[in-house]
């Protein structure tokens, strides 16, 4: 079965100039797209851990994974996709041109949903969310439906680790 859906993969990579464009590069040759990508180092200042999301099939996968696993600077390549994990996404939302009505309005939506309201003035609000992924979608869908033209999204990329006990995924 060549099941098409969402994957969640952890590269653990050397630290080096360059890695990422050849991480990346390998999806721009096979025409997939990259929904989303982060990168930090990890405890050890020479390894880098990055976490990628994208759609594919079962093929597909399986050849990106190999592809990965002979890769020189690629030390460790974890599939994410059915395993529990602990995902989070970073999103900010910025509501512009707010009247008292809809600041009151915002409050209570970041007060039910868990966003914190990181700046404000007399006439915009900033929004941070952390969140799993389909949580922020959910928040930015609930957001248009009443400040459609006046929102500023920015969304950084998933963070993933695996679970220990419960996972939140």
């Amino acid at each position: 079965m060549n099941n098409v859906k969402k994957r969640w993969i952890c590269l653990f990579v050397e630290n080096e100039i360059g890695v990422l464009a050849r991480i990346s590069g390998l999806f721009s040759s096979k025409a997939y797209n990259i929904d989303t990508i982060t990168v930090g180092t990890t405890e050890d200042t020479t390894v880098s851990r990055m976490t990628i999301s994208f759609t594919s099939d079962d093929k597909t996968f399986e050849q990106i994974k190999k592809q990965f696993n002979r890769s020189v600077e690629v030390i460790k390549v974890v599939d994410y996709t059915d395993i529990p994990i602990h995902m989070k996404e970073i999103l900010f939302v910025k509501i512009n041109h707010c009247s008292e009505k809809d600041k009151k309005e915002i409050f209570r939506i970041a007060d039910i949903f868990n966003i914190t309201i990181v700046d404000y003035n007399y006439t915009s609000i900033l929004l941070e969310c952390t969140q799993t992924e389909d949580i922020n979608d959910a928040i930015i869908k609930l957001l248009q439906e009443k400040f459609m033209n006046r929102m500023e999204i920015t969304r950084g990329g998933v963070v993933a680790t695996e679970a220990i006990g419960v996972a939140n995924k």
